[in-house]
């Protein structure tokens, strides 16, 4: 298998490289192998292999060549010339160049690259292995170092096959774990060929924890300055990461034997605080993912919650929040890549957790007197930040601060104060000294432009997480109103009134071609929609106040039917129209459900109105919910440069393509996605149920209905039931149209046909006709449903009566053997008497009177036992008679069910008379 392997390797030589250096190049190859296998001189045999490295390291025919005949010689010289220390390092260095790409300019993607296949090859070999970690335990450094490069190549290329392979030798990880007490150089290999290790197999994981990583990978990375370290402190994270993740036994291990402090000072800032080279960042946000894997614990693990709990009450132990502080809002120099980081480990941190929440809300930040709560901090980042990734993690921090907490919810709310004028049109600049709810309101109220709109779409974030799922603080917010800038303008106007003005003006800001203005313009529209969605949420009064105001539902129709909109934006609009049918509790005229669903009827068409569910669900956002915030793992290959590091999550964001905003992906959680879809089928629901049964109201009595002046009674009643009449009949036609509309758009589920096209059909008597000869089919069928369970029953009946007289009969059978037996033993009994008379004088006793009264007690027996038999067999005949007219009424052949059961009780019945008569 090996000879034909590598005939057809020296086949790929030639079709890649040509036939003539392709010769050339397996010539000199061999030369140089031959000298090395069979040379007499120790110093020619060096100075084989060392030119066999140099051309072998240079050029790619070489390494193809190399591949094909090369490595059982080098493999040869490893085992048996270990005393020759130049050899066996020239060997390794050769393997590694053999291993090693040669880039001489980016190639066609379809090259055989022989760097990859000698990996290959050299993987096959027996003992391979176990050869080079036996290497690991010798004296010189680069035999050492050549060994860990030779293996980490091989793990790159082949990491099942290599893992599978230090698995089953003996010592083979405690080997590589020794290298971490090695020189820096040895130890810095190690550290990378364990990272490729550790990256999918957890049996080496566990391995790799039990041998002490976890004491060596702390110790390496205070060595090195922790945060302040170099490349070696990214890759110990690196390699901590990957113990840590989804490994539960791990995370327990690193908690219980060396405890987190090591982890939570490598986030402390030393020196310098505004010093932040590129590796320091790297490393920053690398221990940060370590934060992170420990807070979210492990997804396979079945004690998640408890392991996931008790990792962060440790963390919280060890002030892990406070630093979280520092690195994210105060430390405002920091990179906006750890500020995000940092504040996506205080979400995960305070979600589902009471106490973690009520310590956050408790934080004071800054020195005197600039002091502020946390939460105040981060509000004001919120509403500050140019950074659109900022923005989303301090969001965030909100979402999960609010998550199942209606207390804080109910304390932020509470803080919701209308400010005057002048003090709520002050600049951002001067709000230090306002509260949570000031400073939001503020916010929420600054909209005349672009930027102060961005701004207030921003705030409408953070109401939402305030509002969700909160009855108390919708109403609550619901009140307050907002001051016009100036008296004679009007009157105050409702929050809530106020940020659907907002909406309309991000809408208008558009070009002719319906694209946002501004970038910023393309998500606020959507983020106040999510809002009002929000706040009309199983909350009647607030969709009263929205519909107190005619404009609104005039301007959400116009949204849901502007094509130029995006699609999620149609999508929001018809949602919250939805929202005013299904929690609508008016009963004017013009607002209550009714009206709503006639004027969704009119201007759009149910159809088309369906359509646009099924459009918004197939969008960008909604295919998207898993949230952009997820970062990448900062190995050396992903953190090229400052700038990568900056802009890794604007770039992610940039390169979708969507008419949809990309920010919108984070904003939209699961959450809100799964909330709209449950709200879509309620929506629809309510909606063909409100179609289905118009209101009849007459609010102003008809003319007709007055009589007349001269008008005689008998005159005045004809008129009144003639206007009655056709009144009937046109609710009728009414009724019907609806039903059969609202049960095709239920079925449809907003097909393509639109209700303006269905109304005009003039067909209506069809229809009725239709629905009436539907109708009586139902019901033919409902019938013919009853008869077949009814028939099936009677079978069902008769087939237990059929049992019964099969069993019957063969009691009848059964008696008849036992008075036969009986007729036989006497008839034996009476030849055995005649017998012995003849035999000798009459001193018996009269066996003619014994008989006589034996029979005569059998005969009583026999007689009593029949009797039984014949009454109950009278009242199964009776029985057999009652199912056997019914039977007849079901159409069913009587004497056909039946065939058989007399024909068989007869013959029994001869039988019988037969017996008897022998025994006479």
């Amino acid at each position: 298998m090996k000879m034909d392997l590598r005939s057809g390797y020296k086949g790929v030589v030639g079709l890649v490289f040509g036939n003539e250096s392709s010769s050339d190049a397996d010539s000199y190859v061999e030369r140089l192998l031959d000298r090395i296998s069979n040379g007499k001189l120790g110093d020619d045999r060096r100075n084989a292999i060392i030119e066999l490295q140099a051309v072998v390291s240079e050029n790619q025919a070489s390494q193809l060549a190399f591949g094909a005949m090369g490595f059982p010689v080098m493999l040869s010289v490893l085992k048996e010339e270990r005393e020759d220390v130049e050899m066996v390092r020239g060997a390794l260095e050769t393997l590694v160049s053999a291993l090693t790409p040669i880039n001489h300019g980016k190639g066609s993607s379809n090259e055989v690259q022989p760097a990859l296949m000698n990996t290959d090859l050299l993987s096959r070999e027996a003992d391979s292995i176990s050869l080079l970690l036996s290497l690991l335990e010798e004296d010189d450094f680069y035999v050492r170092y050549y060994t860990l490069q030779l293996l980490t190549a091989l793990l790159t290329n082949s990491p099942q096959r290599l893992q599978e392979a230090i698995l089953t030798i003996p010592r083979g990880i405690t080997r590589l774990m020794d290298m971490l007490m090695d020189r820096e150089v040895i130890r810095n290999e190690a550290l990378l060929l364990l990272t490729h290790l550790t990256r999918e197999a957890e049996e080496i994981q566990k391995i790799i924890v039990f041998e002490g990583a976890f004491e060596k990978i702390f110790s390496i990375i205070r060595e090195e300055g922790n945060s302040d370290g170099g490349v070696v402190v990214q890759d110990c994270l690196e390699l901590l990461n990957n113990l840590l993740r989804n490994n539960a036994s791990n995370q327990v291990l690193l908690r219980e034997t060396i405890g987190l402090d090591s982890l939570i000072s490598i986030l402390k800032l030393r020196g310098s605080a505004f010093s932040f080279t590129q590796q320091k960042t790297i490393n920053l946000l690398s221990a940060l993912e370590t934060i992170r894997l420990l807070i979210k614990g492990s997804e396979a693990d079945t004690g998640k919650d408890m392991n996931k709990q008790a990792n962060k009450a440790n963390l919280v132990q060890k002030k892990l929040l406070d630093h979280l502080l520092i690195l994210s809002i105060e430390s405002q120099w920091a990179p906006v890549a750890v500020r995000c980081a940092a504040m996506q480990c205080i979400g995960d941190l305070i979600i589902g957790d009471s106490k973690n929440r009520d310590l956050l809300a408790s934080k004071i930040l800054g020195e005197e007197p600039q002091v502020e709560p946390a939460l105040n901090s981060i509000l004001r980042i919120i509403l500050r930040t140019s950074s659109m990734q900022e923005f989303i993690a301090a969001d965030y921090v909100f979402k999960c601060f609010c998550e199942k907490n209606s207390d804080g919810q109910s304390m932020l709310a509470s803080t919701l104060i209308p400010q005057p004028y002048s003090m709520s049109h002050a600049t951002l600049e001067e709000d230090i000294n306002m509260s949570f709810g000031s400073m939001l309101l503020h916010g929420l109220t600054l909209g005349e432009n672009s930027g102060d709109l961005e701004i207030c779409c921003r705030a409408a974030s953070v109401l939402s997480h305030i509002l969700k799922d909160n009855l108390p603080c919708k109403e609550r917010v619901l009140r307050i109103e907002i001051e016009p800038p100036m008296q004679s303008l009007g009157a105050p106007e409702p929050l809530l009134h106020r940020m659907v003005k907002y909406s309309a003006l991000a809408s208008s800001m558009k070009g002719k071609d319906g694209k946002s203005i501004t970038s910023a313009n393309s998500y606020t529209e959507v983020i106040i929609l999510k809002l009002l969605i929000t706040w009309l949420a199983d909350c009647p009064s607030a969709v009263q106040c929205f519909l107190d105001a005619r404009p609104h539902l005039t301007y959400l129709l116009e949204l849901v039917s502007n094509l130029s909109e995006t699609v999620c934006i149609r999508g929001f609009a018809a949602v919250i129209l939805g929202e005013c049918v299904i929690y609508n509790k008016s009963t004017d005229n013009g607002k209550d459900a009714y009206a709503i669903v006639d004027a969704i009827s009119q201007k759009v068409g149910l159809s088309s109105y369906f359509l646009k569910f099924d459009e918004m669900k197939k969008s960008f956002a909604f295919a998207s919910v898993e949230s952009s915030m997820t970062r990448k793992s900062f190995a050396r290959s992903s953190a090229a440069s400052m700038a990568d590091i900056e802009d890794v999550d604007e770039n992610d964001l940039s390169e979708k393509k969507s008419p949809d905003h990309p920010i919108l992906s984070s904003v939209l959680d699961s959450y809100f996605v799964n909330f709209v879809k449950k709200l879509e089928a309620d929506i629809r629901e309510q909606i063909v149920d409100v179609y289905s049964q118009p209101k009849i109201k007459v609010a102003v009595v008809p003319a007709e209905l007055e009589q007349k002046s001269g008008e005689s009674d008998g005159e005045y009643v004809k008129r009144l039931k003639t206007f009655v009449e056709k009144q009937c009949s046109e609710i009728q036609d009414l009724l019907v149209r609806n039903a059969t509309l609202a049960e095709d758009l239920a079925k449809t589920s907003g097909g393509s046909r639109s209700l303006e096209s269905d109304q005009r059909v003039s067909g209506a008597s069809e229809r009725v006709q239709m629905e009436k000869l539907r109708r009586e089919f139902q019901e033919a069928s409902q019938r013919l449903v009853n008869l077949q369970a009814e028939k099936a029953k009677v079978e069902s009946e008769a087939e237990m009566y059929r049992n019964l007289a099969g069993k019957i009969e063969a009691d009848l059978r059964s008696l008849s053997d036992a008075y036969n037996s009986l007729e036989q033993s006497n008839i034996q009994m009476e030849n055995e008497l005649k017998a012995l008379r003849k035999g000798g004088p009459s001193t018996f006793p009269d066996v003619e009177a014994i008989k006589a009264e034996a029979r005569e007690e059998a005969q009583k027996e026999s007689e009593g036992e029949l009797n039984d038999l014949l009454v109950c067999l009278g009242q199964e005949q009776s029985k057999v008679e009652r199912l056997t007219a019914r039977l007849l009424e079901l159409g069913e052949d009587v004497d056909k069910l039946l065939e058989g059961i007399g024909d068989e009780a007869g013959a029994g019945e001869d039988d019988e008379d037969d017996d008897d008569d022998d025994a006479e």
